[in-house]
């Protein structure tokens, strides 16, 4: 439920309500308390509320609770719902405001099989002409690869489309703007958002992002800057370290820069990063002549929130006809900026012990060391493409940035937030 709820308490005597006397709320004779929440914070014309009523016990299938208001485009009816409270018998229904309507204060009626049982009232506030938003924070550039949340508002008398697409030279392709009516903005009904990711290889430059209708007619336009980290800025090269292993029943707080293994033995691969590259995390990859096949590095979620740099791992297996010997594991991250390879060693005979060397963790090679020969290269930089040149409306390209390696910029939010966004109850 968004914002504050209006409390209207109705018993079986008369009560004040905004001046007006509430009939009486027992439904049964009784003294029944009735309480009605109405969503109060203010709904424009078109928008979504919820009433939620309480307190008239369970219902039969042939009685109707009815929540009514001049404000709405109809009536709506009420039903059970659960709330995992034994004995708890609420009822909600989500109206509609109708786009006629002008701002102000409405009254609203609860009434069942047609008797009034409780009253409240219902603000309008004044339409908003459609908007276009894209996330990104003022002076915070976004990196390649990162997320961009986008969204159209056009909860306004006459809008009916129903199909929005964004472009932009800063993304792979364009992307469709959806609405979806279980989400958390299910009190709007006309918002449709996304989120892209900006093109890792987009160059620093300043990109528009056009909004379409179905037609491909242009709504509107917005501008983003997009930069790659570079040196002086807080996540140019993170604070990465690894790789380490542990084994496959251990854990990953005994991880060491140095394992031994058996040919077709089996261990975990974990990687730390302090501020990983936008985008890195669905591309960390550790490599070695030793493995049946690279390893793709997942995070870890269980690191989430207890203050530990962000980790990923997964399990590796070494290749079961391997010679004895010493091999190389290496992780390149941060556009191939950093690169680290820490040592496996796997023996003729014996079993996969997961004991490590007594190396402690950050003892793994620096930026730049290389592997041994054999060692798959998939770490190397690729080159980044330019954008295209720009056509003459300008929608969807860049313009290069003058002065763009001057200062540091903070790193734009990957979550796109919303402002309008509201809990449902």
């Amino acid at each position: 439920m968004n914002g504050r709820r209006m409390l209207v308490t109705v018993t079986a005597g008369a009560v004040l309500y905004g001046g007006a006397v509430a009939a009486p709320a027992a439904a049964d004779g009784g003294r029944r308390q009735v309480t009605v929440w109405v969503d109060d914070m203010g709904q424009r014309p078109g928008g979504l509320l919820q009433v939620t009523v309480d307190g008239l016990g369970r219902l039969n299938a042939r009685q109707k609770v009815i929540a009514s208001s001049p404000a709405f485009a109809g009536p709506a009816r009420l039903t059970e719902y659960s709330t995992g409270i034994a004995g708890d018998h609420s009822l909600l229904a989500r109206a509609a405001v109708a786009m006629s309507a002008r701002p102000g204060r409405y009254p609203v009626r609860i009434a069942l099989d047609g008797r009034t049982v409780a009253k409240s009232t219902v603000q309008v506030v004044p339409a908003k002409r459609p908007e276009f938003s894209v996330s990104q924070t003022p002076g915070s550039p976004q990196r390649p690869g990162a997320q961009l949340g986008v969204s159209y508002d056009d909860l306004y008398p006459g809008e009916t489309g129903r199909t929005f697409t964004v472009r932009s030279a800063a993304f792979d392709k364009p992307v469709t703007l959806t609405h979806d009516p279980d989400g958390p903005d299910w009190n709007n009904p006309r918002l449709f958002d996304a989120v892209p990711m900006v093109s890792r290889r987009a160059k620093d430059g300043v990109y528009t992002v056009t909004l379409h209708a179905a037609s491909g007619h242009v709504l509107a336009r917005k501008r983003i800057t997009v930069r790659a980290s570079r040196p002086g800025d807080h996540d140019y090269r993170g604070n990465a370290r690894g790789p380490f292993f542990f084994g496959s029943s251990g854990s990953a707080e005994e991880a060491k820069n140095r394992y031994r293994t058996q040919p077709g033995g089996t261990f975990n691969v974990l990687w730390k990063d302090e501020f990983p590259d936008a985008g890195e995390e669905t591309t960390l990859t550790a490599t070695s002549p030793a493995f049946q096949r690279p390893v793709r590095l997942e995070r870890d979620d269980s690191k989430a929130a207890d203050g530990d740099d962000p980790r990923y791992y997964a399990p590796a297996r070494i290749r079961p006809n391997l010679a004895p010997g010493s091999y190389p594991v290496t992780v390149v991250s941060h556009h191939g900026r950093v690169k680290k390879t820490s040592q496996v060693v796997v023996t003729g005979t014996g079993t996969d012990t997961g004991t490590g060397s007594t190396s402690g963790p950050g003892t793994g090679s620096t930026t730049g060391t290389k592997s041994t020969t054999g060692t798959p290269d998939a770490g190397k930089k690729k080159t980044a493409a330019a954008p295209d040149k720009p056509d003459k409306d300008d929608s969807g390209h860049p313009a290069v940035l003058a002065g763009a390696g001057v200062g540091a910029a903070a790193t734009a939010g990957v979550v796109f937030v919303l402002w309008r966004r509201r809990t449902v109850r």
